[in-house]
């Protein structure tokens, strides 16, 4: 019990990060094993509620996209970084391959944009710059050394456009590297089955 308290607590910092394990549907009521499969696999999102279908058991009811979400998935970066369920599967995957710096960076960079305030600007820009930019900092992203030094010096008086140069570099590199790799992966297999009302 306080290893899953533990479990929760530390994925309760976001709503889009609500996960639930999924009890192998082979197993009985009374047993307690979890299918052993990559952990990838075993965690679903609770985000939407999928809608049961006439062969699902009351008892079952579980969370995913729908069918339409996760081909739309695959056509587009924009569209996964869209869809809510879809930005949380990304992440979730960019995190088992301890890239999650770069999705998290473009969603502040995202968040950023729509400050009005010069003084929550200027603050927000600072916080940004220290977790993602400068170097040595605890989730440092990938940037050429003329981008960082731009951006270091428009924290004295930034802008919403500030770090629009490095949020695109880091979209393109999610868009080559991490991208490709999410749709070719198990989670994104395995959430293509639940949409398809599989187990």
């Amino acid at each position: 019990m306080v290893r899953l308290a533990k479990m929760r607590k530390s994925t309760s910092d976001s709503s889009l990060e609500r996960l639930i394990y999924c009890r192998n549907p082979a197993t009985t009521t009374g047993q307690k094993e979890m299918k052993q499969t990559n952990w990838r696999s075993r965690m679903l999102f609770k985000t939407f509620p999928v809608r049961e279908s006439r062969h699902t058991l009351p008892q079952r009811k579980s969370y995913g996209p729908t069918t339409e979400e996760v081909t739309q998935w695959a056509q587009s970066l924009d569209n996964l970084l869209s869809s809510k369920c879809g930005f949380t599967s990304l992440r979730l995957f960019m995190k088992s391959e301890h890239c999650e710096e770069n999705i998290e960076f473009w969603m502040a960079c995202e968040e950023f944009r729509k400050i009005r305030s010069r003084s929550k600007l200027k603050s927000r820009a600072k916080t940004i710059y220290d977790e993602f930019i400068r170097a040595d900092s605890p989730k440092e992203i990938n940037l050429d050394f003329h981008t960082k030094e731009s951006l270091h010096q428009s924290l004295l008086i930034p802008i919403q456009s500030s770090f629009k140069a490095a949020q695109n570099r880091v979209y393109f590199l999610m868009e080559h590297n991490s991208y490709p790799r999410f749709l070719d992966s198990e989670l994104y297999q395995q959430l293509c089955r639940i949409a398809a009302g599989e187990r």
